[in-house]
This record gives C-alpha cells, structure tokens and sequence, in this order.
C-alpha cells in the first residue's frame, strides 16, 4: 500500500500537530474526494475497508503536512464530535493503529500549528510517493459540484424557502399526461423562476469546518438567493434531471458502488438522501422535494418537484442508502 513505509510513518508521527481530522467511510467520507467510498478511498491510494478510516490531518515539528491514516474510526469520531460541540479532543491516535502517513492533504486546510513552519509538502527524504494535494475547487467541475451538494445538505432551510411549489407543473401537465415519461418523470420538471445559481466556492477549511462536515466546505461553496431564470420552462421536464431521476431509479435494482446514496438525519421522522453519479449529485428530503446539480451546468441548481413519482424514489433509495452507524 502506498505510504506505508516505516521511515514515513515515523517522520510523521514524531510529533505531529494535529490540526483537523475527518472520517473516511462508507457513510461518511469527504465527497470532494469522489462520488462514492472507493473512488475516495483511491484517491488516497487505500483499500476500501468495510469499517473505514480517519484521517488526522497534522504537521510536524518541520511544518511539513502530513494525512496519517488510522483505522480506529470511533477515535476519529468521537474528536470530530467533540470539535463540532465546540469542546477541546487531544486527538492522539496509537501508533499501532497508523495505517499509513501520507505526505500532503487531500484537503484544504485554513489554520497551521503554531511555533513551527509555515505548512509546505515534506521533502523526497522523507516521502515515497508525491503529496497529496486537494482537488481543484476553483472551477466548476465534479469536485465543485459535490462541495455545492455538501452546502444545500447543511442548509437545506435556506434553500427550500427559496422554492415556491405552486410553480412546478403537476403531472397532469406532461407530454403524455401521467407521472412517467420515456426518460424520466414529470417530477424532473425545473419551475422557470426557481432554478438557483451556484458559485465557484472554496474548499478550504480548519479544525471546525473539516471536522463538523466531515470534509465539508469551509467557505460557502454554494451562495444561496441569488435566482436565475431557466433556459428551459417547457412541460416537458428538463432533460438532464430526466436523465440524473433515471440513473437514480436504476441504483434500486443494481446497487451502485458503496456511499453512492448515503442517508442521515433530518428533522422530524425525515431523511436527508445524498445521491451521487457520473456528472451530478442530488440531495433530498424524504418528506419534501430534491435538488440536482450537474456537470454540464456549471454553477446551477435545478429543483425537482415532488409530483407522484418522487416520494416513492426517495423511499425506495433510503432502504438501501449507508447510513451512518
């Protein structure tokens, strides 16, 4: 496995400042890294292991950055938890359960640790493979669309107050007359005045926006209330979202690779459902309506309306979502 070799690992453990630390499993991993548990497992050159990792991301007494993979995951859980409470965890993982040390961050990181220097990749002495870098969030891609998921999850409350319902068509109003449609569902149908914009954001982040998203955004990555008008009003649903409910339908019969469609928990007796898939994302409410962001348009939001084809897809993809355990 890359970055297992013993002098990596012991220069990165001696003395390591912990700055954050994220978890990395089926249910909870940082979706800038990939649409699902193994493409961020790869991305990090590990195996996906049933129970997961937690990456404790730290700098040593030279200020090189260091991810140091463990797999005692309810460490790692009980610090993020911790942090996100606002109370102080002296992260401190057993060097038996260091799994690696890889050099560089998968993510960015906003604070450094005090009194050493300045945060900068270790040196080929001390490394066996190039540092780890985070994904370019600066421009609209996979890993800026999965950040902009990330944000509408965390504030679904602002995003939906957005959205007036009476706007979206019913089924009645399709081409053909009834719920489904060739490519999808009258439900795919995005309200002309409701199709949202979001912005190229940041993904750096400290102790606290690392830690409380589990890899989330830091900075917004998706600002809300700025509207613009859909190129496609028509009744006959907008073909991307026809596509991206089609793709989804299709994970209830042939399950996708684990942690794409992920469950947690909402208010009420909901669930917030997190869909992943080749060129977008999607994040719903079991209880209300969805949201769908696609790689072929950068920076917008398109909302689905709930319709009688919705609930019973978000239904079905719940029973078989990871949910956190």
């Amino acid at each position: 496995m890359a970055g297992t070799d013993e002098d990596a690992v012991a220069a990165a453990d001696d003395a390591l400042y912990v700055l954050t630390a994220v978890l990395l499993t089926p249910a909870k991993f940082p979706s800038v890294l990939g649409d699902d548990y193994p493409e961020a497992c790869a991305a990090l050159g590990l195996p996906p292991l049933a129970d997961g990792y937690g990456l404790v991301l730290g700098q040593d007494g030279d200020g090189a950055r260091w991810t140091v993979v463990v797999d005692d995951v309810s460490l790692v859980a009980v610090a993020v938890a911790s942090w996100d409470c606002g109370m102080e965890y002296d992260l401190s993982p057993d060097e038996r359960t260091v799994v690696a040390a890889l050099p560089g961050w998968p993510l960015a990181v906003a604070v450094a640790a005090p009194g050493v220097p300045a945060p900068h990749d270790p040196g080929p002495e001390s490394a066996d493979q190039p540092a780890l870098c985070p994904p370019d969030t600066t421009v609209w891609g996979p890993a800026q669309r999965r950040l902009g998921a990330d944000e509408i999850a965390m504030q679904w409350a602002q995003w939906r107050e957005q959205i007036d319902d009476a706007e979206f068509p019913t089924a009645s109003d399709g081409p053909d007359g009834g719920g489904d449609t060739e490519g999808g569902s009258t439900d795919g149908e995005v309200p002309p005045s409701d199709r949202s914009r979001a912005g190229a954001g940041s993904a750096a982040g400290g102790p606290d926006a690392e830690a409380s998203s589990g890899g989330g955004t830091g900075d917004a990555a998706v600002p809300a209330g700025d509207t613009a008008r859909a190129d496609d009003g028509t009744t006959s649903g907008h073909g991307g979202v026809r596509r991206v409910l089609a793709e989804a339908r299709s994970y209830v019969d042939t399950p996708p690779p684990l942690g794409r469609v992920r469950s947690s928990f909402a208010p009420g007796e909901a669930r917030t459902l997190r869909a992943d898939g080749p060129g977008w994302s999607l994040v719903a409410r079991t209880d209300d309506i969805a949201f769908i962001l696609l790689d072929e348009e950068p920076g917008e939001v398109l909302p689905v309306g709930r319709g009688p084809a919705l609930p019973g897809l978000l239904e079905a993809l719940d029973k078989m979502a990871v949910r956190p355990s």
